[in-house]
């Protein structure tokens, strides 16, 4: 099993630590003030080193016994990749072929919450849905990036829940900002798995379910845009630095193209899953105002 790393609450306390099948080794103890968060680890290219540390190390917490928190908890950019999937960019029936270029959009960090934690539906509407997707995390700074070299700026992978207000993404005529940024209407998570090589990411299965029923499933193999496509065309307009976050696009069969559509509400367990990574499960809550 690949290294597991988490950031968590315990006590009010947030760490950062290795996740074992015995518990959850604090490294955040052990490696403050050299590494405050998990995006110093990864800048600093410290994730084997720590993971050796962790192995040996006595466990800190059983797992029940802290939150898990969005592994980076301040990246300076979340950007998330569109219409990535063929049967996805078919759902529009505009007649258009695959695009040549990947549709971004950004997303703010309060925007998600971590494992296990719910989904907030807002009161000002019903239609939150849910979007499963792979993410990766850069660990090397790059400008204008080129294919050939672009998995060499990856250093670990995660899961994402890119839960959607779906009427809120079109409250305008050309962005889906407000959609995608309601507080906690997303997750990341539960932990982040250290990148190593291609194999790990060539053909990935990924699959969300709600209830237990499966509603989207692909493999990253089909994706529109590999993960080196994106790399490359966003660090053309963009420096990519350690921590930055990327969504890489979600499969059909989101709860929105079901006729008539199917929102989530309280109750409703997601649970997004991914060969070598992991599963990401969140309930569903009402807001509190």
């Amino acid at each position: 099993m690949r290294p597991r790393f988490a950031s968590f609450s315990n006590s009010g306390r947030q760490g950062y630590g290795l996740i074992r099948e015995d518990g959850v080794v604090d490294l955040s103890v052990r490696f403050r003030p050299r590494f405050s968060t998990l995006r110093e680890v990864i800048a600093a290219g410290a994730l084997d080193m720590l993971a050796e540390k962790g192995q040996s190390a006595p466990v800190d917490y059983p797992l029940a016994a802290v939150t898990l928190d969005i592994p980076i908890p301040s990246p300076e950019k979340i950007i998330c990749v569109g219409v990535n999937f063929p049967d996805r960019n078919e759902e529009y029936k505009d007649g258009q072929t695959a695009p040549s270029n990947p549709s971004l959009f950004i997303r703010f960090p309060r925007s998600f919450t971590g494992h296990d934690q719910p989904l907030i539906r807002p009161p000002e509407s019903p239609q939150l849905d849910y979007e499963g997707e792979i993410v990766i995390v850069i660990g090397k700074e790059g400008r204008r990036i080129p294919e050939s070299d672009a998995l060499s700026h990856i250093a670990a992978l995660s899961l994402c829940n890119e839960g959607t207000l779906r009427d809120w993404v079109r409250h305008a005529k050309f962005n889906v900002t407000q959609g995608k940024n309601f507080d906690a209407s997303g997750s990341i998570g539960p932990w982040i798995v250290p990148y190593t090589d291609e194999s790990q990411l060539a053909d990935i299965k990924l699959e969300t379910r709600v209830n237990g029923e499966v509603r989207q499933g692909d493999r990253t193999s089909r994706m529109i845009f590999s993960f080196r496509k994106i790399i490359n065309y966003v660090s053309t307009f963009t420096t990519l630095v350690p921590g930055d976050v990327i969504v890489c696009g979600t499969p059909t069969g989101a709860g929105a193209r079901f006729d008539p559509p199917i929102w989530l509400k309280p109750g409703d367990i997601v649970e997004v899953e991914a060969d070598g990574i992991g599963l990401l499960r969140n309930t569903i809550a009402d807001e509190r105002i």
